[in-house]
């Protein structure tokens, strides 16, 4: 509302009516010797209420003790429907049970017009009472039919004699909790299963339904001199006017599965159980969930949504509805088209956005990143306001109408009665808003001509000549392909596949559309030949899968993102093609909100397994699969796209990890805990510790993870409380299995990582899994210095806490004991120098970027002789396992001057950046020797000179010498 500075003035006519209303209702209740007191400003009430409603006069006028103090008791009571239905008393006489309902409707109808028009409720306020209203007035109907029909046939029963009730799932705004004053009810009826009824004259449960939902319907609907309670609309029932009245779950199932339409799927968003058997409908809606939000991201709404609207579009126009607060342009139907598009796409993988209501759904997409907040803000505002003004038209005479009064009078008091000085002034904010919806809307329907663009007419005379088999390498480098044999043949393949040639007829008609802009938009990339050809692969891929087709349709933005990822990162794009699930990472509009600490990260994952129809094992490992790709995949946009460095990448791709490795720990205790059950003892007694890249945080997009598994030596002996109990040592050997086998199992989303369990304790002759005290000792008594090198970068990624700050403990005492500086500085230089001329890949032209020279791996070597050498005297040098914070540590203890930790520190982000740019385009780590690379290695040299090691192998080989 947008109330003008100055109070609102009546026009003569406007006053002299109320006058006389309010004397008429003054009269009627000195008729009925209904005292009347003027306390807290009740006339001045009943007068606004007078302003914004014939409908309310009307009744006051019939029914005068709801100006009784009782009466005005209820008017103020901030307690719904639902509280004053409970005591409700229908007679057992039909008639007299319909004025009952039809009179107590009216009075809480009159409540509801006091209450708003007051401002004693708020628009939620108002649409959640009407809503409570409705739903108390089915459940008393309901009861009372079912107290009729028991009493004629008995109560109904299924196979096992378990007795039923039928289910009333509401629609629409009575499902979003969002009803209108006048609006109809749209109901659907249902029942569990078969069966009959146990009385006297036995009664088939489908026949039995179907008259109760006739009496139920007759109670409220039918019209008698009190008019009616509710209309009710049952079309949107299967097979609407010509289905059955009611239907039983396995029916309900099967005609969704096999009949059901996109506009069928909208209508069920905001579905829910308003009286009856409600966990009967919970569970109807649970077995329905798959047909409402689909498994994958489903841009085929996009199309469902067009032609509904189209349709709409078409009444419109045939009815003269342009100026209809609810279907013309920029009505509230376009605000609900395009809050339920992005459930509809997303919902069926993101569970927050399964809510009911056009606010609740609008602040949900919003907070999860899928509707800008301008945009949301935009709807909002536009929303609100044409849901009041749509509630105020109703009000004014109970009539189901969604279209502005024509006269100067009605629309007098409706402007009034929303604080606006004039009509003039409120038709202003109307134009405003239904003009900003529009744009919105037609932004997110049709966004850049999506799904109605033309491509050029030369890329459809490409793609129409790779389908005659005459597209060849002259033309497509004359348009920009160059080399064009190897994509001209690819091209002039694609329609020949068993894919595309199997392919439904709404698919071909999409790649019709479809082929020529992916021609334009690879050509457009910085690599036109590599992009089109990864598109071409991925075509094909997804060829069967009409949602991916559609999303590259439907969104010019994608199909660009995806050509310019594509020529970009041969890496990206093998990811996609392998799971076109990660298509719509391209295209997220949320990319720049990653979760990027552990614990986002662990909430988004059980949010993600909380998503899920049937929480097994399999499909718990599948989701957590492509979950981990998604973040992976857009980490990797966000570091190609230069938003994030290599240091933050490598971290978040460690944070992922690890949040990943918890998921499946727990996943792998759960499941061993239901076959064998639990150990004794608090906490689970066992750790995974992370070691290399992963323990440092600097995980690549391709790297494998090093894991330990320990575990609490103090329960080895014990039994575990299960129906097949086992002893302890062998319960964590198996949770170790477990884990290391669903971390690096194939699945339909690929696999999560592979495992390298090599550092544990005596390597791969040792236990998979050792004990606290085995480890320590280890560590203490055998362990080589390489060995301790690699514990300085172990930390706790998963499991018990208690158990993983000892072994931090421990840790720090074992590499904080004393060391012979010099001696270490020649356990590492041999070490390294063996790796070098094992591993280094290097030669005169080419940089190992891990393995050579004054890269990667010598800085680690630096950093773990430097700790080893000097944790006792300088214990805060234990603190960090990350390279990248340990030179800082090592330069404040004095351990390094200003000038080394420089060096190390340009060294270690520049190779590193270089590193993971390769990985993400499928080269080796080693790349062309360049000036600033041989710097950049040369100093790394220098500083490990500088601080006496030597990694040459030179030192070694002259002391054998001697």
């Amino acid at each position: 509302m947008n109330a003008s500075t100055t109070a609102p003035r009546e026009s003569p006519e406007l006053r002299a009516l109320i006058d006389t209303r309010y004397a008429d209702v003054m009269a009627a209740c000195r008729a009925a010797r209904i005292p009347l007191y003027d306390d807290a400003g009740v006339a001045e009430r009943i007068r606004r209420t007078l302003l914004a409603s014939d409908f309310a006069f009307d009744i006051l006028r019939r029914q005068p003790e709801l100006l009784a103090p009782a009466g005005l008791e209820r008017l103020r009571a901030n307690a719904d429907a639902g509280t004053r239905g409970a005591t409700l008393e229908l007679p057992a006489d039909e008639d007299r049970c319909m004025a009952v309902l039809r009179r107590f409707r009216h009075a809480e109808a009159v409540r509801l017009v006091f209450r708003d028009v007051n401002g004693l409720d708020d628009l939620d306020e108002t649409l959640s009472s009407t809503s409570a209203l409705y739903e108390t007035l089915l459940e008393v109907a309901l009861r009372w039919s079912e107290s009729a029909m028991h009493a004629r046939y008995g109560q109904p029963r299924d196979a096992n004699g378990v007795a039923q009730r039928t289910v009333v799932l509401g629609f629409g705004k009575l499902g979003g909790n969002e009803l209108n004053f006048s609006s109809d009810i749209d109901l659907v009826l249902a029942y569990a299963s078969g069966g009959e009824t146990d009385g006297a004259r036995p009664l088939d449960n489908g026949e039995y339904f179907i008259r109760e939902t006739r009496q139920l319907v007759r109670l409220l609907a039918e019209p008698t001199l009190d008019g009616i309670c509710a209309r009710v609309d049952l079309r949107l029932r299967p097979f609407g006017n010509a289905g059955r009245l009611s239907l039983p779950f396995a029916a309900m199932e099967q005609y969704y599965q096999r009949e059901g339409r996109d506009w069928e799927r909208y209508a069920w968003i905001k579905a829910r159980p308003v009286a009856g058997d409600r966990v009967a409908g919970r569970e109807l809606q649970d077995m329905l969930r798959p047909f409402v939000y689909r498994r994958y991201l489903d841009y085929t709404a996009f199309a469902g949504l067009r032609e509904m609207k189209a349709l709409i579009d078409a009444e419109v126009a045939r009815k003269d509805l342009a100026g209809n607060l609810k279907l013309g342009p920029g009505g509230i139907r376009e605000i609900e088209f395009v809050v339920q598009l992005t459930q509809m796409i997303r919902g069926g993988r993101d569970p927050a956005l399964r809510v009911r209501g056009l606010l609740p759904a609008l602040r949900a997409c919003e907070a999860r990143g899928y509707i800008p907040s301008a945009r949301a803000k935009l709807l909002r505002s536009a929303y609100v306001f044409l849901r009041r003004l749509e509630n105020r038209v109703q009000m004014l005479r109970d009539a189901q109408t969604h279209d502005i009064p024509d006269d100067a009078l009605s629309r007098e008091r409706l402007a009034l009665g929303l604080g606006y000085a004039s009509w003039e002034d409120l038709a202003l904010d109307l134009t405003r808003h239904r003009d900003a919806v529009s744009s919105e809307f037609a932004a997110v329907l049709v966004p850049e001509a999506g799904g109605t663009a033309t491509a050029p007419v030369a890329d459809v005379a490409l793609w129409q000549a790779a389908r005659d088999e005459t597209l060849d390498a002259v033309t497509m480098e004359a348009s920009g392909f160059r080399p064009g044999e190897e994509v001209a043949a690819e091209l002039v393949k694609l329609p020949r596949t068993a894919a595309v040639r199997s392919m439904s007829a709404r698919s071909s008609e999409r790649i019709e559309r479809l082929m020529p802009q992916l021609i334009g938009a690879a050509r457009g990339s910085v690599a036109p030949v590599a992009s089109l050809l990864r598109m071409l692969r991925l075509v094909q891929a997804v060829a069967r899968r009409s949602s991916y087709l559609a999303l590259l349709d439907e969104q010019p933005n994608a199909r660009r993102r995806v050509a310019s990822v594509f020529a970009d990162s041969a890496f990206l794009a093998e990811r996609v093609i392998a799971q076109p699930l990660l298509l719509d990472d391209v295209l997220d509009p949320r990319i720049d909100q990653l979760p990027l600490k552990r614990a986002d990260i662990s909430a988004e994952i059980a949010r993600t397994l909380g998503a899920l129809d049937e929480r097994d094992a399999e499909h718990e490992l599948e989701r957590i699969n492509e979950f981990r790709s998604s973040i992976a995949f857009r980490l990797g946009l966000a570091f190609n796209d230069g938003r994030a460095d290599a240091t933050a990448t490598a971290r978040r791709l460690a944070g992922l990890a690890e949040a990943v490795v918890a998921a499946i720990l727990a996943l792998a205790t759960r499941e061993l805990t239901a076959q064998h059950g639990r150990l004794p003892g608090d906490g689970s007694g066992f750790v995974v510790l992370g070691y290399g890249s992963l323990g440092g945080e600097e995980l690549g997009f391709a790297s494998d993870l090093d894991l330990v598994f320990v575990y609490d030596g103090k329960r080895a002996n014990a039994m575990s409380d299960g129906p097949r109990p086992v002893d302890g040592t062998r319960w964590y050997q198996r949770l170790a299995q477990r884990v290391m086998h669903w971390l690096s199992v194939q699945t339909h989303a690929g696999r999560l990582y592979d495992v390298d369990t090599r550092l544990r304790p005596d390597g791969s002759k040792g236990l998979l899994v050792a004990s606290v005290d085995a480890f320590e000792a280890y560590q203490r008594d055998r362990a080589w210095t390489w060995e301790h090198q690699a514990l300085l970068r172990a930390r706790p990624v998963a499991g018990d806490a208690r158990l993983g700050g000892a072994l931090a403990g421990i840790r720090r005492d074992i590499l904080g004991a004393p060391r012979d500086a010099a001696r270490v500085r020649t356990d590492v230089g041999a070490m390294r120098a063996r790796w070098r001329g094992e591993r280094d890949r290097s030669d005169a032209a080419h940089v190992d970027l891990k393995q050579g020279a004054g890269a990667l791996i010598d800085i680690e070597f630096i950093l773990q002789g430097m700790v080893l050498g000097h944790a006792a005297t300088h214990p805060s040098v234990l603190d960090t396992q990350a390279s990248s914070t340990l030179i800082d540590v090592l330069r404040e203890a004095g351990l390094f001057t200003q000038a080394q930790a420089d060096t190390l520190h340009l060294a270690h982000a520049d190779l590193l950046q270089m590193g993971l740019a390769c990985t993400l385009d499928l080269r080796p780590r080693i790349a062309a020797r360049t000036p600033a690379l041989d710097a950049l290695c040369a100093g790394v040299e220098q500083v490990a000179a500088e601080l006496g090691f030597d990694f040459s192998g030179r030192s070694e080989a002259a002391a054998q010498g001697a």
